[in-house]
């Protein structure tokens, strides 16, 4: 039985879990053993603190501190600790976070989930929620509420839309992920010499499917070519780690090439420590929860339990994270297949973390310790959640309705989040907490002034189910003015451990939306979750307009209504392709090539050119046209030798091609944002290449109606290489076309000459990834 636990949901995990209290070590009047040891000494290095009070514990107390809810040392005064914290759009429901009933800490800001955010394309805003995010944590944290780990990201690029955790992730495209990443971790870790928090970048790596067909993550054995590992799996990683300097890793449950992620010395040593350089800072890594079980109960890689987590250890793995208590480590140390050697590194990592979040420091060493709940859920924070779902929103069709002119058209709110029952939060979407309120649709509406009449409507029923919801649709939308529509996903319909079979609209709400918008009223869709195949909304001429909305969060009504009345102009772009519904049948889920072939047509916009509407996408309510400025890259010639030569830093990728500066001039009549998107193509690198990718963006703020601005878009050399079949990154000669926009407003081309050049000589694997953790002694 104990494995099918890992089969348990998070939310209904969190919702059984009892959480203990968090506290504080005291460094002045807490145990000798304690005071006495060099770990309270604030002028030591962090590395020496945590190896000092390492030594002085005995096994016995080691042994119980490697898993997630780790029992901490009461000899010398540290609590028990639960390293288990979510926080992936604000402080969410875990093992390690309480909210209280009611009160103070009874809640903390939800805003938009990943996928909308991103569809911003603003990293400045990602960076002011991360700030947000990590000030409400660490509030917390002083409260006894939660630890100082968050294990948030999920950077996992979301190549297929049928993925049940899309909605967690930044998007299709690895450099738009590696941008937010940027963003994200600077603002949850703060810059100071006290980490604000510890946050974790998972799921590493190759990992993007939950239970397809009979076959679930915790068996899957992802086979990926190093030239699509090394170009589109791990590139968000290696932002994470190599520049951005994460504290913390989370290792997947599935294969990688043969070996359990959590056992490849590939990946976690070769890769992410010596090649990636990150080990300045005795980072740890934990792994996924249950994962390092899966070994002997799904991958059949072991045969036991103790042999499970000594290989995990083995490979780099330095904490378990498991639902129940399945990890046998004491057997591992007793039979002899785990060293204290390996024990105590990992030790030495989890602490030195905390050591540097400044866990042994005492309340006056940093402000961050100051934070209470006066900081949680304030006005900036409330005011920053609206925004987080409105700029993310993406305009999908409009035939002139938008925005609506008047707040006196009666409304008829019609579908299963128009207004919510009580207990029904799905505007939230996946690992979320306990927001301070919830603001619906019905709610927005009614603040903005309109008459407002609200039905419900199915969620992912057939056409052939029991219809309980159109007689009161039509009977709503009888004496309404404008019919709004408030369909798309749920949680029933896609999140972690559900996937999807179909991407089509569920057939009970496309029909029931086909009969409200042959009333021959205004029809407006507003779309909640990942992507669906838009095809029949598109091209009903009834339907007056198409609205995506991601999974907005706490106010994710009045969101969706800033965009209807135009109080907000519409200037999100589309972070993920909308693929037409047949594509399901063309390629299985568990395909984790990009590149097309005979039986793959093409992964994301980068390989697949026949989508409903493409990456980058989002229609306005004004007129824009951009343009690149004359002069400047283009029509010009670049020696790659010349280029190489300037270059300065530590990793040539890093390093900056000439600026490109574009004009985008409002051509109509209503203020608005504009995202620049800037994608390279051409015919140069191994064959085949990729039909286009996006290499810069920015998003201009607040153009005014009849004015134009400026932008320059900077490219790294790393974004104009390409990755051949050994996945090494290469600078090549050819030329090189450069897109603005989606679809392309305006292009250039500018060349480059002379030999080709690597810019990264990745490692190569061995025969066997877990080389060295132990497995062939077994």
């Amino acid at each position: 039985m104990m494995k099918y636990l890992n089969r348990i949901a998070v939310p209904a995990l969190v919702s059984a879990a009892t959480v203990s209290a968090f506290t504080f070590p005291d460094c002045t009047d807490g145990p000798e053993e304690l005071t006495s040891n060099l770990v309270c000494d604030t002028t030591a290095t962090p590395a020496d603190r945590a190896a000092a009070l390492i030594k002085a514990w005995d096994i016995s107390e080691k042994l119980t501190n490697l898993v997630n809810n780790s029992t901490g040392n009461a000899r010398l005064g540290i609590s028990p600790y639960e390293w288990w914290s979510e926080a992936l759009h604000g402080v969410g429901g875990s093992p390690g976070v309480s909210f209280a009933a009611a009160g103070e800490f009874s809640g903390a800001t939800s805003f938009a989930n990943p996928i909308l955010m991103s569809a911003a394309f603003d990293d400045d805003l990602i960076h002011a929620i991360a700030e947000v995010v990590s000030t409400e944590a660490r509030a917390f944290s002083n409260a006894g509420r939660a630890g100082l780990d968050y294990w948030t990201p999920n950077i996992n690029p979301y190549k297929d839309p049928r993925w049940g955790r899309g909605m967690e992730t930044p998007g299709e495209d690895p450099f738009r992920i590696k941008g937010y990443v940027k963003a994200l971790i600077e603002g949850l870790q703060g810059t100071e010499n006290t980490t604000k928090v510890i946050a974790t970048c998972k799921h590493y790596a190759a990992y993007d499917l939950e239970d397809w067909h009979g076959i679930e993550r915790y068996e899957f054995d992802a086979i990926v070519t190093m030239q699509d590992l090394v170009e589109y799996y791990l590139p968000p990683f290696q932002q994470c780690a190599r520049d951005s300097k994460v504290k913390s890793f989370m290792c997947s449950y599935n294969s990688v090439n043969g070996t359990p992620a959590c056992a490849s010395t590939y990946l976690m040593e070769t890769v992410l420590r010596d090649f990636w350089e990150w080990d300045d800072e005795s980072q740890y890594v934990t792994s996924d929860c249950n994962a390092v079980q899966n070994f002997h109960e799904d991958h059949n890689y072991t045969k036991t339990a103790a042999e499970s987590v000594a290989l995990a250890m083995n490979a780099g793995t330095d904490t378990t994270c498991e639902i129940g208590p399945n990890t046998n480590v004491t057997g591992a140390w007793e039979q002899g297949l785990l060293k204290e050697s390996v024990i105590d590194r990992a030790l030495t990592r989890l602490y030195e973390g905390l050591i540097r979040a400044g866990f042994f420091d005492g309340p006056e060493a940093t402000s961050y310790r100051q934070l209470g709940w006066a900081d949680v859920n304030t006005a900036t924070a409330q005011e920053l959640a609206l925004r987080s779902a409105v700029d993310g929103i993406v305009l999908k069709k409009n035939d002139g309705l938008l925005p609506l002119e008047s707040s006196n058209a009666s409304l008829a709110l019609i579908g299963f989040w128009a207004g919510e029952p009580r207990g029904r939060r799905d505007m939230l979407g996946g690992y979320a907490g306990v927001s301070p309120f919830y603001h619906t649709p019905t709610y927005a509406a009614q603040k903005a002034g309109f008459k407002a009449t609200t039905a419900t409507g199915p969620v992912n029923q057939s056409t052939s189910a029991t219809d309980t919801w159109t007689a009161n649709a039509l009977q709503a939308a009888a004496d309404a003015d404008v019919i709004v529509y408030f369909g798309g996903n749920d949680l029933s319909i896609e999140k972690e451990e559900i996937d999807r079979d179909a991407i089509a609209w569920p057939g009970a709400q496309l029909s029931l939306i086909e009969k409200l918008c042959a009333l021959g009223k205004p029809c407006i869709v507003v779309e909640l979750g990942d992507q669906n195949d838009d095809s029949p909304l598109l091209e009903n001429g009834n339907v007056s307009a198409v609205v995506w909305t991601g999974f907005p969060g706490q106010d994710g009504g009045p969101a969706v209504f800033d965009i209807l009345t135009g109080k907000s102009a519409p200037a999100g772009r589309l972070p993920s392709t909308v693929y037409p519904a047949d594509y399901v049948n063309q390629v299985p889920l568990t395909d984790m090539n990009l590149r097309p072939s005979a039986s793959n047509p093409g992964r994301t916009y980068k390989w697949y050119n026949e989508s409903v509407l493409p990456f980058g996408f989002g229609l306005h309510y004004t007129s824009f046209k951009a343009s690149f400025k004359q002069g400047g890259v283009a029509n010009k010639t670049y020696a790659i030798s010349d280029m190489i030569e300037k270059c300065e830093l530590r990793y040539l990728d890093l390093c900056e091609f000439e600026p490109i500066t574009i004009s985008v001039a409002n051509a109509g009549e209503v203020t608005s944002d504009f995202v620049a998107l800037a994608l390279l193509s051409g015919e140069y690198g191994p064959a085949p290449h990729p039909i286009k990718q996006l290499a810069a963006y920015t998003r201009l703020k607040g153009i005014e109606a009849g004015k134009s601005e400026e932008a320059k878009l900077t490219m790294q050399l790393g974004e104009m290489a390409r990755v051949d079949e050994n996945g090494h990154t290469i600078l090549y000669p050819g030329k090189y076309q450069v897109l603005l926009d989606v679809p392309t407003q305006d292009q250039i081309t500018f060349e480059l000459t002379g030999e080709p050049v690597m810019l990264i000589e990745f490692p190569q694997p061995p025969a066997d990834l877990g080389q060295g953790n132990g497995h062939e002694d077994l």
